[in-house]
């Protein structure tokens, strides 16, 4: 399959996050726990089937002769920086101007730049710089345009610097894991990670993770069928094929379609200012210069 199509189709689920959060009266860190929990019994069936075809078909051993590292520590890694991600972020809109948090967020594809380029040693072209300043703008016109003129606290401003950061490390372990581990496996490992990581978070806040009502069951399943079975494990698909900073930058298409859909959906109906429609264009125009040049 064409992983262009498959980063295409991931960014188009992960859109309808944001306005499906709305119907749920469960408490955000519930929400994250499960859109990752429900996940995991498909991923890890997808994992032993995925596994038995490398047995059969992929050496374990390193170009030299020698025995490829473990890509273990790294996905724990990836798994603890998921759940922060997602923490950090949910945790910010309780101190600071949605936004604030927005804007800030945004700024993941700049990280995931200066780890790739550190770590990997993964330069964006000419075009894909351009369009990372593209689309980073529009999307912080976008937050802008949210704006409902309040005023974001310091630490709020920082738990959404805290969620681009691992937003960014997390993608940029992906990049480096998914070039010797399957997609499958490599999802599941994470996944749980971050899952077990949440509920450790939940039970230490006492934020309760069941008990609610059906159409709060009714959100986690969507959110786990869409924006992280298709749309993050999608994602981790394409970081095989693509840059981290690549697919960040492509993740950006989210809050335009999150828009869009805030639009249309009767129950909801948030009309864009122009300042959201401006940054929309610029995030789009941003993501086609970024998804041009192939490696």
């Amino acid at each position: 399959m064409s992983p262009l199509l498959v980063l295409i189709v991931a960014v188009l689920a992960t859109t309808y996050a944001g306005p499906i959060v709305r119907f749920a009266a469960a408490p955000a860190l519930a929400i994250a726990f499960w859109r990752l929990a429900l996940v995991l019994p498909v991923a890890g069936g997808l994992a032993a089937w995925e596994r038995r075809g490398e047995r059969d078909a992929a050496p374990t051993d390193g170009p030299d002769g020698s025995a490829r590292p473990s890509p273990l520590p790294l996905m724990v890694l990836a798994g603890l920086l998921l759940s922060l991600h997602f923490w950090s972020w949910i945790a910010s809109l309780r101190y600071t101007a949605v936004a604030s948090s927005v804007v800030l967020v945004s700024l993941k594809s700049v990280f995931a730049w200066a780890i790739a380029a550190l770590w990997l040693h993964e330069h964006p072209t000419r075009a894909e710089a351009w369009g990372i300043a593209l689309a980073v703008s529009g999307a912080s016109l976008i937050g802008v345009g949210d704006a409902r003129f309040s005023v974001g606290a310091l630490g709020g401003d920082g738990l959404a610097l805290l969620g681009a950061a691992t937003g960014a490390g997390y993608y940029v372990i992906g990049r480096r894991v998914r070039q010797t581990v399957g997609i499958w496996r490599y999802a599941t490992g994470v996944y749980a990670v971050a899952a077990a990581v949440l509920a450790l978070l939940a039970l230490a806040a006492a934020v309760p993770l069941v008990g609610f009502a059906g159409r709060d069951w009714a959100v986690f399943g969507a959110m786990a069928a869409g924006p992280m079975l298709i749309g993050h494990t999608g994602m981790n698909y394409a970081l095989r094929h693509f840059r981290a900073t690549t697919v960040n930058v492509a993740a950006l298409g989210e809050p335009v379609g999150a828009s869009v859909i805030a639009w249309l959906v009767p129950a909801i109906h948030e009309v864009p200012s122009v300042t959201t429609v401006v940054g929309g264009v610029l995030v789009l125009v941003g993501i086609g210069l970024a998804l041009g040049p192939r490696q």
